[in-house]
């Protein structure tokens, strides 16, 4: 009846009065966070931080409930349903937080506290709620393993740089076959790294670092970036530099990335060619332009070592922070110095053969042994002979029902023993072609001096007879 008999003209004039005759009155402050903000109606961070504050610390409190699976979350997600208020309290202060919509796409959560009170819920309880959310959040998220799409179809419509999948390799450095001491030192720098965002900012570097991981095939490389990643709650961009046309897409490729994540390449050595560009400096002229022809053919990436230089270290890569780039190779000969210097490569980690150390904890994982009566012959065995620890896994893997501990431990041992034959055969071989070029090598300095000797004998006879037939005209 209100509305149907009193003009809209006078209704917002009288709200607005209204509401100022209210505040007059009354002791309380009321601060309105909206669900969508800005002219496209973009969600707003600040919604979703306080949603999940909420959802962490009220519902054990609030009588209404509403259950929602939210994207990128590993659970069900219990949030306050419409309409309904909780309470709560900030350093002895009553805080009142309610949810209420408008429309269904437009919800908002107001917050309401007395007005003695403003700077301290200003200046410090809603940075707490916006700080907490956002940790909530990173907590609860799914974990996402991303890969770079080929350029030619980021403007596609819906379409991004990078697609992703879920996350859920396994491992982690419990089960990391390496020398404990040295696992330690890794996950004591990453660790120290995760929590050193104002350390970084104090002494004025951007908030990331560098792995090197190098060592044959086999040896964890690939596990160990899993379990960087799992011990630190991180996401992975695996970065495939093959498909990228040039520096400017892997400086867009970079922005797009978010903080509290891994950027890996593996196989760096392999992707494209870094070590060239500067070995074109000593060729002469014909070699270089026949290079840049067959270059010219190629239709490849053209990402330059310059460009990665700046990808990993300059003014681009200061753009977010908590990151990590790691990179794998397996001949780190054969990347530029300039690539793995500190302060790029801040750490280089070998990932090497099979010690005993490891070989226990691969034993313990997987036949849940902690000790055997061939556990000497073993030890004396991998002394020997190098082995990967993928090649051991492999051997102390159960095949079937009917295999056992014994069946797996003799299993390594018969692999082990028959390397250290064919280490035993190949040094034979090795030892028996040196011979027989020695044998050669001592036929000809025979032959050589035999010939000397005979050229000496040649000349004297010769100085003979030309003495013979000087006394002969005498």
């Amino acid at each position: 009846m209100f509305q149907q008999y009193f003009p809209y003209e006078l209704r917002g004039h009288a709200h607005k009065y209204t509401q100022k005759l209210v505040t007059y009155f009354y002791p309380y402050i009321q601060i309105t966070f909206h669900e969508l903000t800005g002219e496209k109606l973009k969600r707003s961070d600040a919604y979703f931080a306080i949603q999940n504050y909420l959802a962490d610390h009220t519902t054990a409190t609030a009588k209404r409930l509403k259950a929602d699976v939210v994207k990128g979350s590993k659970s069900l997600v219990l949030t306050m349903d419409d309409h309904e208020q909780v309470m709560e309290e900030f350093q002895g202060i009553k805080i009142w937080w309610s949810s209420n919509k408008k429309t269904e796409e437009r919800r908002y959560y107001t917050l309401t506290f007395h007005k003695r009170y403003r700077d301290a819920i200003t200046k410090s309880y809603i940075d707490k709620v916006l700080k907490d959310g956002k940790a909530i959040a990173v907590r609860n998220r799914e974990r996402k393993l991303y890969t770079n799409n080929p350029s030619d179809s980021w403007y596609e419509y819906q379409s991004t740089k990078w697609s992703h999948v879920q996350f859920e390799h396994p491992a982690n450095f419990e089960t990391l076959a390496m020398a404990e001491n040295e696992k330690e030192a890794i996950k004591n720098d990453l660790i120290k790294f995760s929590k050193g965002k104002e350390y970084y900012t104090k002494i004025g570097k951007p908030w990331k670092r560098g792995y090197l991981l190098y060592g044959p095939p086999g040896t964890g490389k690939s596990t160990m970036i899993a379990a960087m990643a799992n011990l630190l709650d991180y996401d992975i961009y695996d970065l495939e530099l093959t498909t990228v046309k040039d520096n400017s897409e892997l400086r867009k490729l970079l922005i797009e990335t978010t903080s509290k994540s891994i950027i890996i390449i593996e196989d760096i050595d392999c992707s494209i060619d870094l070590t060239g560009q500067r070995n074109d400096k000593k060729k002469d002229p014909v070699e270089k332009k026949k290079d840049e022809e067959e270059k010219k053919s190629k239709k490849g990436s053209k990402v330059t070592l310059s460009g990665l230089l700046n990808f990993i270290d300059g003014i681009w890569s200061a753009c977010g922070g908590e990151r990590i780039i790691v990179f794998t190779t397996n001949f780190v000969d054969k990347l530029d110095p300039a690539l793995i210097r500190r302060g790029r490569m801040d750490r280089h980690i070998e990932m090497s053969y099979c010690c005993f150390e490891a070989f226990k904890l691969l034993a313990r994982n997987y036949l849940d042994l902690d000790d055997h009566e061939l556990f000497g012959r073993i030890e004396g065995l991998l002394g020997e002979k190098e082995i990967t620890p993928a090649d051991v896994a492999e051997c102390l893997m159960p095949k079937s029902e009917r295999e056992g501990v014994e069946s797996c431990l003799r299993e390594l041992v018969k692999v082990l023993e028959k390397l250290k034959k064919k280490k035993k055969q190949g040094k034979k071989k090795a030892e028996e072609e040196g011979e027989v070029n020695g044998e050669e090598n001592g036929d000809g300095e025979s032959g050589e001096s035999s010939s000397e000797s005979g050229e000496s004998s040649s000349e004297d006879d010769e100085v003979a007879g030309k003495g013979r037939k000087r006394n002969s005209k005498r």
